[in-house]
Parts: C-alpha cells; sequence; structure tokens
C-alpha cells in the first residue's frame, strides 16, 4: 500500500486540544516542472527523512519516474513528497513547533500551488492550526 493511501488512517479527528477539531492534513502541489527529489531532500538536514518507495526496474508505465516518495518528520508534524504533490499531516492533533513550522514553510515554497492544475477547480484551503507557546 503506497504511502500516500496511508495517510487517511492519520486524518482521524481528535478533539483532546481546544480549538483544534482535527488533525493538520493539507495537500500542496507543483506544475509543469517535476520536484528532483534527491536535491529536495537535501534541504532537510535537521530532519528525519525516509524514501518510502522506488522505482522498479521492470516497470514500463510511462510515469515510474513519478512514482518516487520521501517522508519527512519533524516533532508533531509530518511531510511526504513526491515529484508533483506534498502532503502535509499530523497523526495527533497538536500544537505546531518552532520545527513543524520550519518543515511547513519549506514545504510551502517548493510545492507552491494548493490545486492539482492551472484550472480554476478543486480549491482547497489550509486548515486552522495553532503554533506552540514559547
Amino acid at each position: 500500500m503506497g504511502g500516500f493511501r496511508r495517510l487517511h488512517k492519520a486524518r482521524a479527528c481528535d478533539l483532546s486540544v481546544k480549538g483544534m477539531t482535527s488533525n493538520y492534513y493539507y495537500v500542496r502541489f507543483k506544475w509543469w516542472e517535476p520536484v528532483d527529489l534527491q536535491k529536495v531532500i537535501e534541504e532537510f538536514p535537521d530532519f528525519k527523512t525516509k524514501k518510502i518507495r522506488q522505482n522498479d526496474s521492470k516497470d514500463i508505465s510511462p510515469h515510474k519516474d513519478e512514482r518516487d516518495e520521501f517522508k519527512v518528520e519533524a516533532d508533531t508534524l509530518q511531510a511526504m513528497l513526491s515529484v508533483f504533490r506534498a502532503i502535509l499531516y499530523q497523526k495527533e492533533t497538536k500544537p505546531f513547533t518552532v520545527r513543524d513550522m520550519e518543515l511547513r514553510e519549506k514545504v510551502m515554497k517548493i510545492y507552491p500551488r494548493s490545486r492539482p492544475m492551472p484550472l480554476p477547480l478543486l480549491f482547497s484551503s489550509e486548515p486552522k492550526f495553532e503554533k506552540e507557546k514559547s
């Protein structure tokens, strides 16, 4: 089962944090040019990273190069990165730490779009979240 499919389990509601009603889950996109994942993963040296899926040498699909995925973990926020899409999510509803915010900002910069295509369809907005008090 692919990494993106497993995330649906992470979306279950958790009402334990006041003011926050569900786990953070936000999908971001990059259009036209695919992300070089090997290069991008080097931008996350302070985070735990793991390659989730590799290309199969016997795969003859024209999209075989688009199947690589990396998981990047901060404190409570995690990201699944692929060549055209990133999913930011939390397994438990908690306020974002400084490292979580850093991960979020980096992913938003690399994947600047909130819709999968340029056509004005499928709008999505970022869910509300709280920052940890310093």
